[in-house]
């Protein structure tokens, strides 16, 4: 398995062997991860994703799905590259931060965010 560093790594060297790295500005890499996403998204626009899980695992989906999920990674991994920003330290600290802002026992089994 290639960890995020092995993946930015990777990236770098494909954007430099294409010239591309004049182009992955924060506006530019800000822009694709949002059109990825955007594009996951209208993979379920209408009616799919719905009723649960089941439907990603279709195989008439799944790849298209996977693809969406890789190009949102890549866009991320290369912008946190750039910006010199370390992804797993980052992500604990938001995972430990929500924690301490969606306790458990005041949002287990809620959809709710705010305190009502």
């Amino acid at each position: 398995m290639i960890d995020n560093q092995q993946l930015a790594i990777t990236l770098r060297s494909f954007a430099a062997e294409r010239d591309w790295d004049q182009f992955h500005t924060p506006k530019n890499l800000a822009t694709s991860i949002s059109v990825e996403a955007a594009e996951l998204l209208e993979l379920f626009q209408w009616s799919r994703g719905q009723k649960g899980w089941d439907e990603v695992t279709d195989p008439s989906i799944r790849a298209r799905v996977e693809d969406e999920l890789a190009d949102i990674l890549l866009y991320v991994i290369r912008f946190a590259d750039k910006a010199g920003i370390d992804l797993e330290a980052i992500a604990e600290r938001k995972i430990a931060s929500n924690a301490e802002k969606y306790p458990p026992e005041r949002f287990r089994g809620s959809d709710r965010k705010y305190d009502e």
